[in-house]
């Protein structure tokens, strides 16, 4: 076979392209919208600080926490098709609802504004973790209809190349997102600002179906041609919720690695002659692995909290900062700067494996790097960094504005050095997380794993938002009913918050490490 011939094959074909792209401009979208959503909240729609960013956590928590419900789902009785264009459908229908909620502000009650919000958050939900499977469907590899004559090698390479880029499109998209939306947002005004995510999120949905014709159809081996009735759906979550025993149910040796992150189109039923009776059985098993993988879930919490500095008190704090450019003529959004952990992730990413790894073999005179759980760890203590770092940085941005009776501020570039290690840190913890999770399932729960793994991040800001109301309480002063978290700039303590966030972040690092010792087989060590 020629080189020529060998590099056609292992092309990705158009439906998956336009995957990709559907993924890239998603994560354009939501963060064009969400990235710069406390600003919206305090400058325009006139919320408290501390109001806005707990509508913002929430918000955030809930579009994480539904891809696991979504996942479920999909994989034991809708197809991905559907769920897609059901979701997709929902998601653009919030956006639109967004942008005339923007438009015709003065005259709409502030509730309301959640309305079009969540209705985003639901589309999220079911869109984000089905687009993935989706995209895998497309390679057709690994199926009884797979491509004629692929080697083994060919296999690996399509599938390698598929989620290379895959991960270059919702890197690309989330920079774009952080950076431009903030900047038309803060500077022509929110209208045009939610009205581009919109338009360019419909765009991408009309031509997933434009292409329909196109697609793989992957119905999945043992599944009826029909969804099941939602009785049947509903046991299944009961017995998920009912489940007692805690085991952990090791991955099969078929050899899947993280990189590779196969999803396979099998349902959780298990498929016998009588179809009646697949949810109960299947439904212990998926409980036995979700509530085995329960502690090391609910440690990551604080983690996930942490997570959800850079959309809101970071993006407050550099309000309050000197944000202009050459004495006042280029003004910064202070938004952008999320943009920095994208490009950290971006530039680190492919140094982990290049240079981080074998410094790491160099100082431990080994060959195998570290294990998935200390990868999480390393990121964990990271983050710990990132919120001392950010904790003295409020610091002395309160003992120069008080100094000065509010007249210098710092300049917002000293927030920088946190962006970068909560970016850094995601590289560790993040992807680690992802490789966890994924390799702990079986074959049949490839794409609940991603739900899994994202819904860290949906209870992470439900818990953020409850401590922002109970540190709101306790920290509150006569004349400060906010506490910490006051309007005022001279009466606000931030870097207490990021203490307190950094030492349960520590404790949590500590039970982590205790934890470890408990899943020390050979897929949670990555060896």
């Amino acid at each position: 076979m020629s080189e020529k011939e060998s590099s056609a094959k292992v092309a990705l074909s158009r439906p998956c392209v336009l995957v990709l792209v559907m993924a890239g401009v998603e994560r354009f979208a939501n963060k064009g919208v969400g990235s710069n959503l406390v600003t919206y909240l305090t400058g325009v729609v006139g919320m408290s600080t501390a109001a806005a960013a707990k509508s913002v956590v929430t918000w955030t928590g809930v579009s994480f926490m539904l891809p696991l419900l979504s996942s479920i789902l999909t994989d034991s009785y809708w197809d991905r098709y559907s769920t897609l264009a059901a979701s997709s459908l929902l998601y653009v229908l919030g956006m639109v609802s967004l942008t005339v909620w923007a438009l015709l502000r003065p005259r709409m009650p502030r509730p309301t504004l959640f309305i079009p919000l969540y209705l985003m958050a639901f589309g999220q939900g079911g869109y984000q973790p089905t687009l993935q499977a989706f995209g895998a469907d497309q390679l057709g590899i690994g199926d009884d209809d797979a491509e004629p004559g692929l080697t083994a090698e060919e296999k690996g390479k399509v599938k390698s190349l598929f989620f290379q880029w895959w991960y270059f499109g919702i890197c690309s998209g989330s920079l774009l997102g952080n950076s431009t939306m903030s900047y038309v947002q803060d500077n022509f005004g929110w209208v045009l600002g939610f009205a581009i995510p919109s338009g360019v999120m419909a765009l991408s949905v009309a031509a997933f179906f434009c292409c329909t014709p196109l697609y793989r159809e992957t119905q999945p081996k043992g599944a009826s041609s029909k969804p099941s009735s939602p009785s049947g759906i509903c046991k299944v979550l009961k017995s998920i919720l009912a489940g007692r025993k805690i085991s952990l149910q090791s991955q099969d040796d078929n050899g899947d690695t993280m990189s590779e992150l196969e999803l396979q189109e099998k349902p959780l039923k298990a498929e016998p002659a009588d179809a009646k009776g697949a949810p109960d059985e299947a439904a212990p098993s998926v409980a036995k692995v979700i509530l085995g993988l329960l502690p090391i879930w609910a440690i990551l919490l604080i983690f996930a909290v942490i997570f959800q500095q850079p959309m809101t008190f970071f993006t407050k704090q550099g309000m309050l900062m000197d944000h202009t450019v050459g004495r006042g003529a280029f003004v910064i959004p202070p938004a952008m700067l999320q943009s920095s952990i994208t490009v950290s992730i971006i530039l680190l990413v492919p140094m982990y494996d290049r240079v981080i790894i074998p410094l790491i073999n160099a100082v431990t005179r080994g060959s195998d790097g570290i294990t998935v759980l200390q990868r999480i760890g390393v990121g964990m203590v990271l983050s710990v960094v990132a919120m001392v770092i950010a904790a003295l940085v409020e610091s002395w941005r309160l003992r120069v504005s008080a100094a000065s009776e509010g007249a210098a501020r710092l300049k917002i570039f000293w927030l920088l050095p946190q962006y970068v290690l909560l970016g850094v840190s995601d590289v560790f913890t993040v992807v680690g997380m992802q490789e966890f999770f994924y390799t702990q399932v079986p074959a049949s729960m490839k794409t609940i794993s991603i739900g899994l793994y994202l819904s860290v991040f949906g209870v992470g800001g439900f818990l953020g938002a409850l401590l922002i109301t109970v540190l709101e309480v306790a920290t509150a002063r006569p004349g400060n009913s906010k506490g910490w978290f006051s309007d005022d700039p001279r009466e606000a303590h931030l870097d207490n918050y990021y203490w307190f966030l950094a030492l349960l972040c520590f404790i949590s690092f500590v039970i982590f490490t205790h934890l470890c010792k408990f899943y020390s087989g050979k897929n949670a060590s990555g060896k």
